[in-house]
């Protein structure tokens, strides 16, 4: 199977909502490569950047699942790398 290199940006502006956000990253904690959290006080935010190796179908489930949840925003920007089950990696432009 065929996996991609990306990142999911998200913005929490609702923290009753990170323990749903939580149970979901820890359903795909498999394709999760790393995770960096920033608190904002300033503005009452949360950012979050999520790097993943996943199918493109998982990541795209996970970043929708992510952005359906109240006052929190997900975008995901795709590398050109890809990958597959043997972690062979190509690069495709």
């Amino acid at each position: 199977m065929t996996t991609r290199v990306a990142i999911i940006g998200i913005i929490v502006e609702e923290p009753d909502e990170v323990e749903r956000l939580n149970q979901i990253l820890h359903e795909y904690g498999r394709f999760i490569i790393g995770r960096m959290g920033i608190p904002y006080p300033k503005r009452g935010i949360n950012v979050i950047s999520i790097a993943v190796d996943a199918p493109q179908d998982d990541i795209n489930t996970m970043s929708g699942r992510i952005g359906r949840l109240k006052g929190i925003t997900a975008k995901t920007t795709y590398s050109h790398v890809f990958g597959d089950d043997q972690d062979q990696t190509e690069v495709r432009v």
